[in-house]
């Protein structure tokens, strides 16, 4: 750790969100972390990702190991309750955590050869997804703690009015008002709530020995499995710009959902997403329910 530094994704986003002295402390959790589980590490996953320091490890037994810590930030508060609760069925283990004021350390299973859904065509992922979603929905163990999806939307609803406040709306604001309303109401309409990953897409999975295809970085809420799916199509740009409603409807065949539920999350989350996403404007338009 004394030649140190971190990932390029991690010490861009070090910078665009102020967490110099998260940095600074960080090469003394990860040491610790080395001591207190045994551990060996080699040089962090490049150019690795935005909020954590993910580096593989070997354990004392042998075992092939991944090590990430990472900032706290509410949508991944409850990644290791989830990893815990699939114990390894469709996503990877979780063999240790541990928490530091705003850091969060988890000690995952090693997916090996690694690479991501994400270099397989298209069509492919849509299968492999839609796999994967069917065995990570699941009715929460009794006296659960994890957080609704309601509880995320309303966030991001408020988040994206300020948007609209600071002249930054993406849609004219009838159709701003109509997805929002959607995005706020459709969490309270779900025939059933059930275990959520909500961050879903192909760059989160890796092909493993144990089994073809984990899970990774999951942000566990609960609620409608409607919305699970989203994230996959927001990811496949190409032919969500093309015709959003046949992709919409290809991915509720997959999964067995209503398609006219389908669409009106992806128009909600479009609407919602489309200040920062001007593109995701003209897809909201496209779909916008009648």
């Amino acid at each position: 750790m004394d030649s140190w530094s971190p990932p390029r994704n991690l010490a861009d986003a070090v910078v665009h969100d102020g967490r110099h002295a998260w940095l600074a402390a960080l090469p003394a959790i990860v040491h610790e972390l080395e001591e207190r589980w045994g551990l060996t590490l080699g040089a962090p996953y490049q150019p690795g990702g935005q909020t954590a320091w993910v580096a593989p490890a070997r354990g004392a037994d042998g075992a092939d190991l991944v090590l990430k810590v990472g900032w706290s930030h509410p949508e991944a508060a409850q990644e290791a309750d989830g990893l815990r609760e699939w114990d390894g069925d469709g996503a990877v283990r979780l063999h240790a955590s541990a928490t530091f004021d705003d850091t969060v350390a988890l000690l995952l299973e090693r997916c090996v050869p690694g690479t991501t859904l994400a270099s397989r065509p298209e069509p492919e992922q849509d299968v492999v997804i839609a796999e994967l979603l069917r065995r990570l929905w699941r009715e929460p163990a009794p006296g659960h703690r994890f957080r609704s999806l309601k509880l995320m939307c309303d966030a991001w609803a408020d988040e994206c009015e300020q948007k609209i406040v600071a002249g930054r709306s993406g849609v004219d604001a009838g159709l701003a008002r109509q997805g929002l309303e959607l995005f706020r109401l459709l969490p309270t309409t779900a025939e059933r709530n059930v275990m959520l990953c909500t961050d879903l897409h192909a760059a989160n999975v890796l092909a493993s020995e144990r089994e073809p295809w984990l899970v990774i970085d999951p942000k566990p809420h609960i609620g409608d499995p409607t919305y699970d799916v989203l994230q996959h199509l927001l990811n496949c740009d190409e032919r969500l710009q093309a015709d959003p409603h046949g992709l919409a409807v290809r991915m509720a065949g997959l999964l067995g959902l209503d398609q006219d539920r389908v669409l009106l999350w992806l128009f909600a989350r479009c609407v919602q997403e489309s200040p920062d996403w001007p593109a995701l404007g003209a897809v909201a338009r496209r779909i916008a329910p009648t």
